[in-house]
């Protein structure tokens, strides 16, 4: 099977990784490409060629999937994928543009560097390109969750958009605090700012233009910078009951 992967960014890579195909890098950024390809024993693409394979993947950006699947899905002879993020725009360009074409939507739930790990899967148009496509990633160690877009984007709202706001937002309020200070707690979110602030910036900005969520965040925050004691209590009790399935009902204070 040869696959043409558009989009030569840590994820493209990693997918090229992590298939069992010959496998062709095109970028915007020739360089880019080019560095990919080596990696993985590949070859360089022409953006803008007319060469087909019997899959190809866009791995760009949300904000550029749909018109990448429509500038690219010709090239594709049997299958067309994409890892980029988001699913329901991606699988309507899909069915619009490739209606004939096997169609999958594949979201990898964790940075490359830390594969294998959970993809959420939708087989829009199943066969055996993609079927064999995905038993390739099964086989790597990664666990194939099975879903629907609007499950998926749905979900995306608090797994990136509202939990990324809300780590993004701890990182620019936390002030230094003198050694010994530290709580489980605060090491906790700590730990999750120097994780998410080494990303890559445009990645964060597309998923908040992406997905809605941080004005949850936000909302939640200016409720508990305004809350009273009580008000305050029931807050507390409020998120308990999300977290907890029960209202916390306690009125003694407790040490972290």
């Amino acid at each position: 099977m040869d696959v043409l992967i558009v989009g030569a960014g840590s994820m493209g890579s990693w997918f090229g990784a992590a298939i069992d195909a010959r496998i062709a890098f095109a970028d915007v950024d020739d360089d880019a490409a080019a560095a990919a390809a080596e990696t993985v024993g590949g070859e360089v693409a022409d953006l803008e060629g007319d060469r087909t394979y019997d899959a190809v993947c866009l791995a760009v950006p949300m904000a550029t999937v749909a018109d990448a699947i429509a500038a690219q899905s010709e090239r594709a002879e049997r299958a067309i994928v994409d890892v980029s993020g988001v699913m329901q725009p991606a699988l309507a360009a899909m069915e619009r543009h490739a209606p004939d074409r096997e169609r999958a939507s594949l979201h990898p739930l964790f940075a490359p560097e830390r594969a294998p790990g959970s993809i959420a899967v939708v087989r829009e148009q199943t066969g055996p390109v993609t079927d064999e496509l995905l038993a390739g990633l099964a086989a790597r160690g990664n666990d194939l969750v099975e879903t629907t877009a609007t499950e998926h984007d749905d979900a995306m709202e608090t797994v990136q958009a509202a939990t990324h706001a809300a780590v993004l937002s701890f990182a620019l309020a936390a002030e230094p605090v003198p050694d010994g200070f530290e709580t489980p707690i605060y090491e906790e979110l700590g730990r999750l700012a120097r994780q998410v602030t080494a990303g890559t910036p445009r990645v964060y900005a597309d998923i908040q233009a992406t997905f809605d969520g941080a004005d949850a965040v936000a909302d939640a925050a200016a409720a508990v910078a305004d809350a009273d004691a009580d008000e305050l209590a029931a807050l507390y009790r409020e998120a308990a009951a999300n977290w907890h399935g029960t209202s916390d009902t306690r009125n003694e204070s407790e040490n972290e």
